[in-house]
This record gives structure tokens, sequence and C-alpha cells, in this order.
């Protein structure tokens, strides 16, 4: 969440801010809850203190001449009065607190200042582009038609087995979505140097509001209710699970052994779960935009003075992963009207599908910069200070499993329905340099 303090300070930069995404914050109503909590902070002090007084006074009134029992019974009443407004101030700070709580979750971080100004993707900056799209000699086809021919790809059993926007994968093509995972896998630990964490597939509320999902995106979410009333929910990313691993710790700090030094640097393949509440019926057909899907995340945590270029070097991971299996794509700056809720700046990487001859997103690389430090109370101690701080936070996809799987099927497709191996994979394949 944003720094309480900077809306205090500076509520109309904010405001301006906010504008840039298209959110309109209201300054006044802010401003007066905020004249309310400084006038109940006072009046709270003042009843303290006045209390604190009172239960001197006795003393007083005994040496002025009043009976000790009339003494007592005075300061009683006093004190009794002196408590109910008390009560009465604080529970009228809980209320303003509240207030100020929902607030603050429901406002998305403030761009960084090289994010373009856009109202939706079609304002969002291209960066570069890699590879060339295939000229194909016959007539391309999508993943639906190339999976469906020999029924490994099968979306009607999907929707039997559990409903639309599911498919299972048979054979060939099972295969093929296994060997991208180690492919992807071995990449990132062997030559970026991310370690290798597996995570539970289910988190609670607090893991999903300190990384932003809740409240903003409960529609889009599939909680679990329990008969103790325990409320879980299936993780929309391994972003949830993986940056909670830092939540509530100190890192760097004799109470935090086992995690290091910054940067840490987790990979870590998942399913995903997505009621895609918001799509409206959006990329219907195939494997595009499933409820259930995988991916391999990069999260990376940094000092803050060094996640711009984390940021970079995130995203190269990302597309290196695109340049192995010589995937056409491009990069590009999401406009902050397509920025993420919690992200400060995001590149995207979009792979060329002939099926549907455009680019798609494949993997989105954020910079949250201490948004989500921020609700998950993650810090670190500099050692300059010797004080705890907030960590920066990153993720990327490294990458989308089932995109990256459409990918390889329609840019490696033949005239007689097989599929190339690209050369990268073949060792995950047992060698072979064709499937279907």
């Amino acid at each position: 969440m944003l720094d309480e303090k900077l809306l205090r300070r500076d509520i109309h930069h904010v405001a301006e801010q906010m504008r840039r995404r298209g959110i309109e914050l209201d300054v006044v109503a802010f401003n007066e809850l905020e004249a309310h909590r400084k006038d109940l902070d006072i009046r709270l002090q003042a009843l303290q203190a006045e209390r604190n007084a009172a239960a001197k006074k006795i003393g007083e009134l005994i040496k002025g001449g009043m009976a000790v029992e009339e003494a007592k019974k005075q300061q009683a009443e006093q004190q009794k009065s002196l408590e109910q407004q008390l009560e009465s101030v604080k529970k009228q700070q809980a209320d303003v607190r509240l207030q100020l709580d929902e607030l603050l979750l429901s406002l998305p971080n403030i761009p960084a200042s090289d994010v373009p100004d856009g109202d939706d993707e079609s304002a969002n900056l291209e960066l570069l582009r890699w590879g060339q799209p295939k000229n194909f000699e016959f007539a391309a086809k999508d993943h639906v038609d190339l999976g469906e021919r020999n029924g490994l790809l099968d979306f009607e059993l999907g929707s039997k087995i559990t409903g639309s926007r599911f498919v299972v994968m048979r054979r060939d093509v099972a295969r093929l979505h296994r060997a991208l995972i180690q492919f992807m896998l071995d990449l990132h630990i062997n030559e970026h140097g991310y370690e290798e964490v597996y995570v539970p597939f289910m988190v609670n509320t607090a893991s999903m509001t300190g990384t932003g999902q809740l409240p903003k995106f409960a529609e889009d979410s599939f909680s679990l209710a329990t008969d103790s009333g325990t409320e879980f929910y299936l993780i929309p990313t391994a972003e949830v699970p993986v940056t909670n691993i830092v939540r509530d710790t100190i890192i760097a700090s004799q109470d935090n052994p086992d995690l290091g030094e910054l940067p840490l640097r987790f990979v870590c393949h998942s399913p995903c779960f997505r009621s895609e509440a918001g799509s409206y019926g959006r990329d219907t057909r195939g494997m595009i935009r499933q409820h259930q899907f995988e991916k391999v995340e990069l999260v990376q945590i940094v000092r803050p003075d060094e996640s711009p270029q984390a940021h970079e070097e995130l995203t190269g991971h990302a597309e290196k992963v695109l340049q192995l299996l010589e995937l056409p794509y491009r990069k590009v700056s999401l406009c902050t009207g397509d920025l993420g809720f919690s992200a400060q700046k995001t590149y995207d990487l979009e792979v060329w599908l002939p099926g549907q001859q455009a680019y798609r997103e494949i993997s989105s690389c954020s910079n949250f910069a201490d948004y989500q430090a921020r609700r998950l109370h993650a810090r670190w101690r500099n050692p300059t200070s010797n004080k705890p701080e907030l960590v920066h936070t990153l993720n990327g996809s490294g990458l989308a499993i089932g995109r990256t799987l459409v990918a390889v099927l329609e840019n490696y497709q033949n005239a007689d329905g097989t599929i190339s191996v690209p050369e990268s994979l073949r060792p995950y394949l047992g060698g072979r340099e064709s499937l279907l």
C-alpha cells in the first residue's frame, strides 16, 4: 500500500498520480478524515491527562475537609465519567482507522515517472522486437486445430470433467508441457541463479492481502471456506505464496538467519487458478485464458536502490526463455491505464502466435517498489543505519507454460500437422525432433 505519511504530507501529489491511472482521489474527504483523526488524538491525550490528574485529587479533597468516603465516591464518579469518555473516543478512533485503512487498501501503486500515460493497452509503448515471424507456405492452424487433430488437446473432456475453460492434455502435448516446465526451471536455477521453492497452492487472507490481490480482486479469486470458518484461496499466481516468504520478517537479522541476505531470488513452478471474472467472454477458444494453468514464476526481494536494475535483469531472464526457444516476441512498457494494481512499472513480453496473427502476452515483469512490502511488513536491516527498512519486491513469469505451449505448437507446425521440437527442448524430450 501507499505510505500514509505521503498522503498526509502531499495529498495533492498523490491525487495527481492517481489521475494518471484514471482514479479520482477525494482530497476533501481525506483531509476531513485526517482532521478528525488529529482532533481525536488531541482529545484522547487530554482525557488521559485529566484522568491521571483526577487520580491524585483524592488527597487534596481530604485535606480540604471532605470526608474520606465522600472523597472516594466523588473521585470514583469522576473516574467513571472519564473512562466512558475515553472509551467513546477510542471507538471513534477505531472507526477513523478503519476508514483510513480501507482507503489505503483501495489505492493502487504510484506509477514510476517514466511509465507512459494512457487509458488502455493501445497506449503501451513498444520497446523492442526480437525474431522474425515465420512465413508459412501453407495455411497455418491455431493450437486448437493442431491439438485436437489426434485428441491431444481435449477441451470437451475438460468441460465434461469440470466446466468451460479447462482442458485435458494427452501424450505428446502433455509431455511437451512437462518439458517446458523443466527447461525453464533448469535455465533459471543453473544460469540465472534463482533458488527453487515449492509452496502451498492455497493461501490465507493475509497472504492475498499482502501482495495486493485482496480486497481489490476478490471476485477474480477462487475462495475455499472451511468448516472452522477459515477462508483459503487457490493461488492466482505463485507470486502470492513466494513473496509471502518474507512477510513479517527482517532480512539479514539474527531472527531470520535462514533467509540469507539481499538480494533474494526465488523461482517456483505452480498451478494458477483464476475465475477470469473480468474477461467478459474474451479468448473463449483454446488455452489462452483458462481457469487453471501453470507458470514458472520469478520473484526477487532487493534493496530499494537496486530494484530498477533488478527489474531489467528479471525481464531479461524471462526474455532468455523466448530467445532459446526461438520464439518471436516484443517487449512493451505498460501505460498507466494498463498497469497492474500493485505495480510501479511493468514490462510485458508478447509472443507471436501465427494462429491469431498477433502478439499475445506471455509474461508480465513488474517492479512493485515498497508497495507490497508495506502491506507485508517485509523489511531488511540496513547495515549503514542498522535500522529496519522496507524492501522492494519484483516478480515476473518466466514463463506462462500454457501460452508457451501454444506458441511452440503454432510457430513450429509443419504442413503435415507435425510439430518440430525447438533444439533447446530436445534434451527434455528424449532427443526427439518432432511431435504428433
